[in-house]
């Protein structure tokens, strides 16, 4: 009997625990931009702020005549080239003098969208196939995008900061993008 009640209490405890973190385990991470399909972070309280109780993007569309309501801004191609130990590198989104600007870890400060994402018969945009699951990849390397994020911030100082008369403190920082770490220690979000 004494046996019986402390199976009961345990399975309802590994149930009611399963129900509360399933959601959290399978919460989606990033949502398909048009017409690039470019991921935009929904983990980030300031590029996704919570609209009753859902995280939605501060843009619909990420497109050349886009404006940023807040820079820089990030996006994430599950496609996208990888560095050592599949480390995969965001791409920080600026206003330019033309149009968004974004920032490559190799190539530097260019005008969006690069031109492989363009088809060269039309002109019209080449959508990224996204995976299966994209919605669940796994956040770029939190240590490594710090110093990355850093040094966009400083490219796009230097080369459009004085000319279009911007504010480096109008510029969003690592911290303000990124949650805390405490977030990151359980893996997804």
């Amino acid at each position: 009997m004494f046996k019986k009640k402390y199976l009961i209490v345990i399975a309802t405890f590994f149930i009611v625990l399963g129900l509360v973190l399933t959601p959290a385990l399978y919460a989606q991470n990033w949502q398909a931009l048009p017409p690039y399909n470019i991921l935009w972070p929904l983990w980030s309280p300031a590029l996704s702020p919570s609209v009753g109780g859902v995280p939605t993007p501060l843009i619909t569309s990420m497109a050349s005549d886009t404006i940023l309501p807040v820079q820089p801004a990030l996006g994430y191609s599950p496609n996208a080239y990888s560095w050592p130990m599949s480390i995969v590198m965001p791409w920080f989104f600026f206003n330019g003098p033309s149009g968004v600007m974004f920032y490559d870890v190799l190539y530097g400060m260019n005008p969006w969208p690069p031109p492989s994402f363009l088809d060269p018969a039309t002109g019209g945009p080449i959508p990224i196939s996204l995976p299966i699951g994209y919605s669940l990849s796994i956040l770029p390397d939190l240590k490594e995008t710090q110093y990355i994020h850093e040094l966009a911030n400083l490219t796009y100082l230097t080369a459009f900061g004085s000319a279009l008369g911007i504010n480096p403190a109008s510029l969003l920082t690592f911290a303000d993008i990124w949650p805390s770490p405490i977030f990151f220690a359980g893996g997804l979000p």
